[in-house]
């Protein structure tokens, strides 16, 4: 073994560290565990004899075509099918506003890699997705947090961060938000928000990249309309996924973006991957022209949402009154607030030792916080087993209300 490893590794490579939540599902293999921890769609929702008929008919119809390799923005009929699904919701953009990425997450990742240069600062909000400051953290970014209110990222907290970096000399790279079912809390920013932070992204001259893994996931409420739609000024990228509406292992996810930023994106994606599988793209065309598409849609939709109400009526019944949780319109999380003396990560080993698991809120907070938070997913777990799971869990905050003080 060469004698300074370490040192040989890129600075990239050392930059990067393991996903806690992919650690921490480790530690919930056991088959006996009700595991609330992982972001996974239910199995059930998976659209299994719609796609053995569509692949036999696509293999026999089109043969080798589909195993050939196909242009880095996508496979043009995809886009096309994209761009018409943006279309139909009211926004402006064309063929050349849109790139098929090898799922959501290497979107995440592209944009670190145009954007991001060692010790940048990249604002996200208190809390935030985990794999998104992973995947700007790996290129150097300097995560800034905003906290949230129960309308998603506060606007005047933006300001005042935005201010304070100005008068250090600090032009923040872009500002990352999930707007719809935000990951952990499932909170929904209102359009008022959006607007307003929007007109702060066009103050300070700053980029918005706006992830929406989960917006078509809705049961309760009123659609918002895209940031991107609301913005009209190329300040806004916005990052898409089927893994959420169609299948996860498929890994198809798309960019939404100005076009000078695309031209950059697609000669970023040619060094990675040179293009998305095409075989997985001519797939999803076929399966979102058959019209199954929006069935398995509200049959996903319909799932989750009676999971979500079964997980929230457990809640109401077994909770200690000076716990508190979010109620999402829709997505696959929730997120739980605890007492401040409280401590997510001791009260996980005791819920893995009662054999239920959920992910510590710390994970998603860039500046450390969040300790006393926590984060359920309801899509997953069948009925029967989050009864138990929340019942469980809530016995081991029980005890530990009793010794603290609610």
């Amino acid at each position: 073994m060469i004698s300074d490893l370490k040192g040989t590794f890129s600075q990239i490579s050392n930059n990067n560290k393991r996903s806690a939540i992919r650690e921490i599902l480790k530690l919930t293999q056991n088959p006996e565990i009700i595991s609330f921890a992982g972001g996974l769609p239910a199995p059930e929702s998976f659209p299994v004899d719609a796609l053995d008929s569509i692949v036999s008919d696509m293999l026999r119809e089109e043969g080798a075509a589909v195993l050939q390799y196909d242009a880095t923005e996508g496979v043009t009929e995809l886009r096309e099918l994209l761009v018409q699904k943006y279309q139909n919701e009211g926004v402006q953009c064309s063929l050349e506003n849109m790139i098929v990425t090898t799922g959501s997450q290497q979107g995440l990742d592209l944009v670190g890699k145009v954007f991001v240069n060692q010790g940048d600062v990249v604002i996200c909000g208190l809390p935030s997705y985990l794999g998104g400051i992973s995947a700007f953290q790996a290129y150097g970014a300097k995560m800034e947090g905003v906290p949230m209110d129960e309308y998603g990222m506060s606007a005047e907290l933006l300001e005042a961060k935005l201010v304070e970096l100005r008068d250090q000399g600090i032009k923040p790279k872009f500002i990352y938000i999930i707007p719809d079912f935000q990951n952990p809390t499932g909170i929904t920013m209102p359009e008022s928000r959006r607007l307003e932070i929007i007109a702060l992204a066009h103050k300070y001259d700053v980029l918005i990249v706006e992830d929406c893994p989960y917006r078509e996931v809705r049961f309760d409420g009123e659609p918002q309309r895209l940031m991107y739609d609301l913005d009209q000024d190329d300040h806004v990228i916005t990052l898409g996924t089927f893994s959420k509406i169609f299948a996860p292992g498929f890994r198809i996810g798309w960019i939404l973006g100005p076009k000078d930023v695309n031209d950059k994106i697609v000669v970023a994606k040619q060094s990675s991957d040179l293009c998305t599988p095409t075989f997985v793209q001519k797939i999803a065309i076929r399966y979102m022209q058959s019209g199954v598409f929006e069935e398995n849609l509200q049959k996903t939709i319909d799932l989750y949402h009676q999971r979500r109400d079964v997980m929230l009526a457990e809640m109401e019944k077994h909770m200690p009154d000076c716990v508190k949780w979010t109620h999402p319109e829709g997505g696959m999380f929730l997120f739980i607030t605890l007492p401040e003396d409280m401590d997510a990560m001791e009260l996980f080993h005791k819920a893995i030792e009662k054999k239920v698991a959920f992910v510590t809120g710390n994970v998603f907070y860039c500046d450390g916080g969040g300790s006393n938070t926590m984060r359920l997913n309801f899509s997953y777990v069948n009925n029967e087993k989050a009864i138990a799971g929340i019942q469980r869990l809530a016995e081991i905050i029980e005890a530990e209300v009793a010794v603290e003080t609610c």
